[in-house]
């Protein structure tokens, strides 16, 4: 019973925290143009109302496109149960729980590729081909990563992985993950959430045709990705593994909060980037991990 309550508390607090980052982020792009901008709160009251919406489907949409959304925010959940938080742990862990972890995400975006083509639509379909591309090297990217905290730690599950720090490699690490924090999250300079034109759009063309409640829990979803990113950079770099609780979970809470403030920067001073520049910024951020990864091993072997 103890053990389910955590569970559910836990649970609880991601998806309570989870929508103050696009805030953040927002605000932080209206303090770099000189503008009040969205409250922070924006994307609650965001969410609020598109509960209270209907639901308009496309029709060619089977029921499957409502089962995806549904079924990629389990995936996320899922997620952020195997990721620990710090002294307080994960509420899931087992040996090899990362990869647990790595296919629930890759099951999310799944899922959101297979929603947008249930529609039909000619624009999402681009929007999912470029989405599933840029995936190859994003993916490579973070199995790389991972990789490397296996060499450094030698353990095989995550809050043993998390717990120490990272050595020589750490900035090279830190690299590496900001770039797929940016790419995994459709972020600038991969992408833009804010826009509307088709052409150009990655992850937004793929829920033009999400209404109401199904479009609330992609957005919630998406929120809590972001979130599960940003404490993955965090614990990955950050030595907490010696600090005491207290001061370990300060020391979280400020990183994330960081590397959060670093993507609204990143959005304020960087621009889009065209897509055949795309490739090559992943494929730097997989050899800064590639790298830490060799660091990890030489050091290790000396």
């Amino acid at each position: 019973m103890i053990i389910a309550l955590d569970f559910v508390l836990r649970l609880a607090l991601w998806i309570a925290l989870a929508p103050l980052l696009p805030g953040i982020i927002n605000k932080v792009k209206a303090w770099v143009a000189g503008r009040r901008g969205p409250p922070v709160l924006q994307l609650y009251f965001d969410l609020a109302r598109l509960w209270r919406k209907g639901v308009v489907l496309s029709d060619l949409a089977s029921p499957a496109f409502l089962a995806a959304s549904a079924v990629g925010w389990v995936a996320i959940a899922a997620a952020t149960t195997l990721l620990p938080v710090g002294p307080a742990g994960a509420s899931l862990s087992f040996q090899g729980d990362f990869i647990l972890l790595i296919y629930c995400l890759a099951l999310a975006r799944f899922c959101t590729v297979w929603a947008a083509m249930e529609t039909g639509s000619a624009f999402e379909g681009m929007g999912s081909a470029r989405e599933v591309s840029y995936a190859v090297l994003a993916e490579a990217t973070l199995i790389a990563a991972v990789l490397a905290l296996c060499v450094q730690t030698r353990s095989l599950s995550l809050p043993g992985m998390l717990a120490p720090a990272t050595g020589a490699g750490a900035i090279l690490l830190a690299g590496g993950l900001f770039i797929v924090l940016l790419a995994e999250n459709c972020r600038v300079p991969f992408d833009d959430p804010n826009t509307h034109l088709e052409l150009t759009m990655i992850h937004e063309v793929m829920v033009l045709d999400h209404s109401g409640p199904p479009l609330a829990v992609i957005l919630h979803g998406a929120s809590m990705k972001l979130l599960l990113f940003a404490l993955l950079l965090t614990q990955a770099v950050l030595p907490t593994g010696h600090l005491a609780p207290a001061w370990a979970g300060v020391a979280i809470g400020a990183g994330v909060l960081a590397v959060t403030v670093g993507v609204g920067l990143v959005e304020s001073l960087l621009a889009r980037f065209a897509f055949r520049r795309v490739p090559l910024l992943l494929t730097m951020a997989f050899l800064l991990c590639l790298f830490a990864l060799l660091i990890a091993w030489k050091g290790g072997a000396a």
